[in-house]
């Protein structure tokens, strides 16, 4: 049995029902009469009231549990509906499974998230970081969840590979550290910046796939939007075009969230407090509005009427949109999740769709109000020739990806996809500013802990 069974579980329960519990001791209170101890398991943000009495202070050695402890105990659930906590375990037995030296760091004074990020193997213990972990592990359960219930296969797409996706160069190269010459796989190799390449040719056979996993980034960027490591889930669907993923994201987005607000209210609560109560008014206003599509055109336009309101004012067609941009028409313009579709094609990736003006390209990026971009996707450029020309334009060699155009000579179904930067929905759900505070352990340049 674990705290989030038991709370979710209260109406079942009946007083002096006998459980076991074991966990962490948060806080220890009381006098030589009569303790109160905080316990947390890691289910659920929300402690467990443990009730020692009489004799058995003594007996338990509770004077020796302090923050940190690790214990066992065992008693009687009693239903305190009255009181701040709905129920508290009355101790029959207690055993200390390890205590905690005198200098365990996480203690009830208040610690900085700069200090919590030097210590990210113990930071989870926190009420804070075991809040966003608890959410971040939703959003793992329900994207797996809505793919599988949507006729999606995962597909295992690889972190070693040949192909640089984005053709962007800002790779980590994988190298004999004596001999960078000297190539294992006999060729040039990289951390994978994108799954999305993989993914094509495996939609390519089963229709509807999806890929979720690390991916690195050299961008020797100190932002707090920026990791070198993060994770991206990538559906590709064969027989789509743009339009169809579009609606897609929107649906996958808000069924996700959805849930995650449904299944963890505890969670939710204290991080809604932390945004002085606008986190789950924003998440549920993001749900129940539909969602609007822009030309990239149309927003240069509308962007040129408003540039006194931005820093960067020089507006023009072709221009890459800044956050400050982003954020303006999600908030200001369409106060609500906007698609921008088809951009200038030079300020995207080789391999998608070059619509009809050879101007721009069959894209979008989803931004939301609060966080500007959340996703990006495209429908995939479907024509060999076109593909060729492109790689050609943009100076990157056409023989690591020869297997990728190949697929177009063997029965292609144009395909269309996107991909979701986790960690940056992860920080859309939970308010939470820094990309380093929604990952276990964050990996940054000229940073590497543990």
């Amino acid at each position: 049995m674990n705290i989030k069974k038991l709370l979710n579980s209260l109406k079942k329960i009946k007083d002096n029902d006998q459980y076991t519990i074991e966990g962490w001791i948060l806080a220890n209170r009381g006098n030589e009469k009569i303790r109160f101890l905080s316990l947390n398991d890691g289910s659920t943000s929300d402690n467990l009231q443990v009730v020692i009495k009489g004799k058995n202070i003594l007996d338990f050695k509770i004077d020796k549990i302090n923050l940190g402890t690790s214990v066992k105990v065992s008693g009687a659930l009693i239903l305190t509906p009255k009181s701040p906590q709905p129920i508290e375990l009355v101790v029959s037995t207690l055993e200390i499974i390890n205590t905690s030296d005198d200098d365990y760091p996480i203690q009830k004074k208040e610690t900085t998230l700069d200090f919590l990020r030097e210590i990210p193997h113990l930071r989870h213990k926190t009420n804070l970081f075991r809040t966003i972990m608890l959410i971040r592990n939703s959003l793992v359960f329900e994207l797996h969840k809505y793919f599988q219930e949507n006729g999606f296969i995962n597909v295992a797409s690889p972190i070693i590979t040949s192909n640089d996706c984005e053709g962007a160069g800002e790779t980590l190269e994988v190298n004999n550290p004596n001999n960078k010459n000297d190539y294992f796989f006999k060729e040039r190799a990289y951390l994978g910046v994108s799954g999305q390449l993989h993914a094509e040719a495996y939609a390519n056979g089963f229709k509807k796939v999806y890929t979720f996993a690390p991916t690195f980034r050299a961008e020797n960027s100190h932002t707090s939007r920026h990791l070198a490591e993060f994770w991206m889930v990538e559906p590709e669907v064969a027989f789509a075009n743009l339009n169809d993923v579009i609606l897609l994201a929107d649906n996958l987005l808000k069924t996700i969230i959805a849930n995650t607000l449904k299944n963890y209210p505890s969670e939710m609560k204290i991080l809604n407090d932390l945004k002085n109560g606008t986190l789950i008014p924003t998440l549920k206003d993001f749900i129940n509005k539909d969602l609007k599509i822009l030309d990239y055109k149309e927003t240069i336009k509308i962007l040129e009427k408003n540039k006194n309101m931005f820093e960067d004012q020089n507006i023009f067609f072709g221009m890459d949109l800044s956050s400050e941009h982003e954020k303006f028409i999600a908030e200001k313009i369409v106060n609500g999740p906007v698609a921008l579709i088809n951009y200038p094609k030079e300020l995207k990736a080789f391999y998608m769709y070059q619509n009809t003006d050879n101007k721009t390209v069959a894209a979008f990026d989803l931004l939301v109000p609060g966080i500007g971009e959340l996703m990006g996707g495209s429908q995939r450029e479907s024509r060999y020739k076109k593909l060729e020309q492109r790689l050609k334009e943009l100076n990157i060699k056409q023989e690591p990806l020869q297997w990728y155009l190949d697929l177009r000579r063997y029965g292609y179904a144009p395909s269309s996809g996107f991909g979701i930067g986790f960690e940056r929905l992860v920080m859309y759900v939970t308010g939470i500013s820094n990309i380093r505070d929604v990952i276990p352990f964050p990996r940054t340049p000229g940073g590497i802990k543990m």
